[in-house]
């Protein structure tokens, strides 16, 4: 098994993007970037309409403004933090603190875990306030559709990124227990003896085969 920690081989090794581009947790958080784009864009471009006879804009779910609220901040906020993981998951195996590896797996974990759930959340909303809606012509409702069935795809994109998370924390922590030798365990280097070794010369005895005499006094 490769030695690493919290799912990242140690650090000092050279960043190479296609293998980056292909791991799975890379793809699952591009998939994700690109659905809360859908979702925010679209509300923000599509999602407020004008009814007959009124000058202010309202949501095209039941003018409910406030489902069209939350789902545009719970997509921009999914789009910042896609995109701040991603440079996070570039940039792991290049932290050589495993602490610091290891926060930055309890955050995405936190976050993808909280998302899953807001994600969730939004669908329910949209899906509600979107069956409440009376069919009309100003409504566009493939928008609306497209708007509910990424959110929809989102909550099981972040519960796979909550997934994700837990296998690095849960490998992270068996990697470096496993991977870790105490030094004063390890009896495969030899070591010297340390017999004591007697001097060359007798006490009594200088160099030169000569006697020495203490003077007396």
């Amino acid at each position: 098994m490769e030695s690493g920690a919290y799912g990242a081989s140690l650090a000092g090794g050279s960043f190479d993007f296609v293998s980056f581009i292909k791991q799975p947790q890379t793809v699952v958080r591009l998939l994700s970037w690109l659905s809360a784009i859908v979702v925010f864009a679209t509300i923000t471009g599509e999602g407020y309409v004008n009814p007959p006879n009124t000058v202010v804009a309202k949501c095209m779910y039941n003018a409910n403004d406030s489902a069209c609220s939350y789902a545009v901040g719970i997509g921009i906020l999914a789009f910042l933090a896609c995109v701040i993981f991603l440079m996070l998951d570039a940039y792991l195996p290049q932290m050589s603190n495993a602490k610091d590896r290891k926060n930055v797996v309890i955050a995405d974990l936190a976050f993808s875990g909280a998302w899953t759930f807001l994600w969730f959340v939004c669908f329910c909303l949209l899906a509600n306030q979107w069956s409440k809606t009376g069919q009309a012509a100003y409504i566009p409702a493939d928008a609306a559709r497209a708007v509910i069935a990424f959110s929809f795809f989102s909550i099981a994109s972040w519960a796979v990124l909550t997934y994700f998370s837990l296998q690095r924390y849960r490998q992270g922590v068996s990697d470096l227990a496993s991977s870790y030798t105490d030094p004063a365990q390890d009896h495969t280097t030899p070591y010297p003896p340390q017999g004591y070794q007697q001097s060359p010369f007798s006490q009594s005895q200088m160099p030169g085969g000569t006697e020495y005499t203490p003077p007396s006094y």
